[in-house]
């Protein structure tokens, strides 16, 4: 089974840790991770809200890691979702590409 966790590099913080799959679902090159995949508070609303034509509405979300770094826009959630796209509802949402992530992938038998 393929694992993946996410670490903030800035401070070596892990974001998130699980299987991929339905739990943390690669999508469009980014991740969606369900909640109790999540290893940190750290994620609040930015309140900055977007749109995009078939996922529909999202909102930004700022991350504060445990040392108090800030890292705004690093991640978004849907509150609005497209209900065709059920691995993006109320997930947190991180770019596999961010330049502050460190995205390990790990096979566990």
């Amino acid at each position: 089974m393929r694992f993946v966790r996410i670490r903030y590099k800035p401070s070596g913080e892990v974001i998130a840790e699980g299987p991929l799959g339905w739990n943390i679902t690669p999508f469009e090159g980014n991740l969606y991770i369900r909640r109790r995949f999540l290893k940190t508070q750290g994620f609040k609303p930015g309140f900055i809200p977007g749109i995009c034509p078939y996922k529909f509405l999202y909102v930004w979300l700022n991350f504060r890691d445990r040392e108090g770094n800030l890292a705004r826009n690093l991640g978004w959630m849907y509150w609005l979702p497209n209900p065709l796209l059920p691995f993006i509802w109320y997930r947190v949402g991180v770019p596999r590409n961010h330049p502050a992530l460190e995205i390990e992938e790990f096979e566990v038998s």
